[in-house]
């Protein structure tokens, strides 16, 4: 039977992926797709939809040790950028959604997200610590353009001083470079930007609609030089498909004064390792097993370890290979030095005043 071409411009390939929670999974020819596109034929281009969201609270606190951050702020969720190996994916299991091309297609948004936040922050009792955007899906993602959540989020911490940190695969970060540049002159902000790869056709499989990795170095060495302190995160390392680029990379974010850098091996949680199997089926077919094989071999023989202190860690010849790469192209390149150790400052914080209520002198 002919495998049917790759479906360009989206990085899951259907939206047909066992589910958890008993969801009937859905087919390649079934209610994802629009009614215009079921005709003979090849399908056609998938819609993006966005429905707005209204929850009642936006902040959520984590006790995880493998993160450095205990609260963050998620303004949308899925994500256009249909990045294949995203760990979110598994979230839209949870609406009854497919965690393949529903979560790329039928995203949500959340308008109210820096009123929200602004009564949290107002609470008696708040204590500030560094908030962290782009934990779940990008900050940055093109329906940031319409909606402005971000930008919204980042002029309130602006206001009362409130530290944060943002991670993307976008250029769009540069929109809000003048906020940026203020929260970094006052200590309150770092930016980091994934880079996968230098290829731009390996980035369009992998990321579709992320930015090219040539925009995202440009944007470090923006951030870099507005001041803003930037990070390069090498993540995910692929093995057998991005590793190569590994010290290329780190190479160039560091001549573009980038001062710190970390790296990541794939992670394939839930639902995300039938669909990152499928796309390697599609891509890579000739190195499929070996990859998968390297995967398993680093998480104890799973496509993927969920335990604390254990997920982030991965064990076996290929981690401590690439992270012997790592540190010696950092050493190398002076990256993560002494002067790269930055902490955000939560002293400044200034709480706002609660609405509709009268103060008591």
């Amino acid at each position: 039977m002919t495998r049917p071409p790759p479906l360009h411009g989206r990085g899951a390939q259907s939206a047909a992926v066992p589910q958890r929670f008993g969801l009937a999974a859905r087919e390649a020819d079934g209610d994802w797709l629009d009614e215009s596109a079921k005709v003979d034929g090849p399908p056609a281009p998938l819609r993006t939809t966005v429905t707005e969201e209204h929850p009642r609270s936006i902040l959520t606190f984590n006790k995880s040790p493998d993160v450095p951050f205990d609260r963050s702020v998620n303004a949308y969720r899925g994500c256009e950028q249909g990045c294949i190996y995203c760990f979110a994916r598994p979230t839209h299991a949870w609406h009854d959604l497919s965690p393949g091309l529903d979560f790329e297609t039928k995203l949500f948004a959340k308008p109210d997200a820096a009123r929200l936040l602004r009564e949290t922050f107002a609470r008696p009792g708040y204590k500030p610590a560094p908030l962290a955007m782009g934990t779940n899906t990008d900050p940055y993602q093109p329906i940031e353009a319409r909606y402005r959540i971000t930008r919204a989020v980042l002029e309130l911490c602006l206001e009362v001083r409130h530290p944060v940190m943002i991670t993307t695969k976008s250029d769009r970060v540069l929109r809000d470079l003048d906020l940026l540049a203020e929260l970094a002159r006052q200590r309150l902000v770092a930016v980091g930007l994934s880079v996968t790869s230098l290829d731009p056709v390996l980035s369009g499989k992998l990321e579709p609609r992320a930015a090219a990795p040539a925009k995202r170095l440009a944007a470090l060495g923006r951030l870099a030089e507005a001041g803003v302190p930037a990070h390069v995160a090498v993540a995910p390392v692929i093995p057998a498909i991005t590793d190569e680029w590994l010290e290329r990379i780190l190479a160039e974010a560091a001549a573009r004064g980038v001062g710190s850098a970390s790296w990541i091996l794939l992670r394939l949680p839930h639902e995300v390792a039938p669909l990152f199997r499928e796309w390697l089926a599609v891509h890579f077919p000739d190195r499929a097993a070996r990859v998968m094989a390297i995967v398993r071999e680093a998480r104890g023989g799973k496509d993927y370890d969920s335990g604390f202190h254990t997920r982030m860690r991965p064990r076996g010849t290929w981690p401590d290979l690439i992270g012997a790469r790592f540190r010696l192209a950092c050493q190398r390149l002076g990256l993560n030095g002494k002067d790269s150790k930055l902490e955000l400052d939560s002293s400044q914080y200034t709480p706002p005043e609660r609405g509709g209520q009268l103060r008591l002198l």
